[in-house]
């Protein structure tokens, strides 16, 4: 499948998609320009160079060649072998940023994956491992992937050092099923976790109280549930944090996290993110990551996350904002025919991903709005993607 013509790009947004499409199209990519205009850190950051290893882990034969200032990456992908893998993730961007993708490969492995990632589990840059247990894998079985998918969270961890650990396990399937998911229905059930380590186990409870507060003027059957990790489990920072998920009565999972961020330290006594030595993993980093949310007390994040969900229940739609990239691309990797699903609003992370997959895998999505419910409903012919490393049993 390997194609001898090479996709080019430029600039380190949506580097990871980018990667990931090459991976499935099995299709040379080459990106250009990454942060060569930063004096201070150009080039790739350590997490990208990390999950350019794990990427070389789960596949054979793929080569990665990058530049000696790190501003341009050539990727040849290789066939995406599966098995048993583990990774230790930088502190400086949380598991998701590493688990997506392999999310989204892991049933098109040659063998079933199990994925062991040590590293930050939560925090408001990225999707956290709850999302991705409670509303991304329930995507993946309405496409067909479902016998032995799991996500095994052992141990948490907070930033900035992280010590958390997840084990991801996926079948690897032969073909995906068709998708038509265009009904919303109505908010029947609205739950939640909120996890604590190393502070008070009173910090969750006044998180759940606060949360749970705000959402049964609304809905009744209101369920929060606390985790508090002691020991070993508990990583090596103390925090906290609340995921909520509403499900509808045609099964449509709508989500919306926050996380306790740590104050930023006193030697920093520029303006937020700007320091004069990156020493501290993610320090130098900390200008490039969106991380604006400060809560003075734990009822401040509850509400936050309660108002989020709300305005993500408001949008609409049969997959929310974290998840419409996966529904996105499987789609466009569905048998030949009809594949429709219905986004509340695209987010500019969507209408890139894309344009993409038009260039990566040739399909073309229908946009149609729909002003009556305010929402959006995508629909492409799948290219009939094969699994063609899959033993045949």
């Amino acid at each position: 499948m390997a194609g001898t013509t090479i996709l080019r790009y430029k600039g380190h947004n949506h580097l990871r998609q980018r990667l990931l499409l090459a991976t499935v199209s099995g299709k040379t990519v080459r990106i250009d320009d990454i942060r060569a205009e930063d004096e201070d850190h150009p080039g790739l950051t350590d997490y990208e160079a990390s999950f350019l290893r794990l990427l070389e882990k789960i596949t054979n034969g793929c080569s990665i060649e990058i530049s000696y200032t790190g501003t341009s990456v050539v990727y040849r992908p290789g066939v995406i072998i599966g098995g048993k893998i583990h990774h230790e993730c930088p502190p400086s961007r949380a598991m998701a940023y590493f688990l997506e993708p392999m999310i989204a490969l892991a049933p098109f492995a040659k063998l079933p994956l199990s994925l062991t990632l040590t590293g930050v589990t939560n925090d408001n840059v990225d999707a956290s491992v709850d999302t991705l247990r409670t509303v991304i894998l329930p995507q993946l079985k309405r496409f067909g992937v479902e016998d032995g998918l799991e996500l095994k969270i052992t141990k948490r961890g907070a930033p900035p050092l992280g010590g958390g650990e997840v084990t991801f396990r996926c079948p690897n399937v032969r073909a995906l099923k068709p998708v038509q998911f265009v009904e919303e229905g109505q908010v029947k059930r609205i739950r939640g976790i909120a996890y604590a380590t190393r502070v008070s186990p009173q910090m969750a409870n006044r998180v759940v109280d606060s949360a749970r507060g705000l959402l049964t003027r609304y809905i009744p059957d209101v369920y929060i549930y606390t985790d508090v990790y002691k020991g070993a489990e508990s990583g090596r920072s103390p925090g906290y944090a609340l995921t909520l998920v509403a499900e509808t009565t045609t099964g449509a999972l709508l989500s919306s996290e926050c996380a306790f961020q740590p104050r930023a330290k006193p030697n920093l006594n520029q303006t937020e993110g700007q320091s004069e030595t990156g020493e501290v993993a993610g320090e130098g980093l900390a200008s490039m990551l969106v991380n604006d949310y400060s809560f003075p007390t734990p009822e401040d994040l509850g509400v936050r996350a309660a108002r989020l969900l709300l305005q993500e229940i408001r949008k609409g739609g049969c997959v929310d904002t974290v998840s419409q990239w996966l529904s996105v691309l499987y789609l466009a990797l569905g048998p030949e025919d009809v594949g429709k699903v219905r986004i509340g609003g695209m987010t500019p992370f969507t209408i890139q991903y894309l344009r993409d997959i038009r260039d990566f895998l040739g399909v073309t999505f229908k946009i149609k709005p729909d002003p009556e419910t305010r929402t959006i409903l995508l629909s492409c012919l799948g290219v009939g993607y094969t699994n063609v490393n899959k033993k045949v049993a």
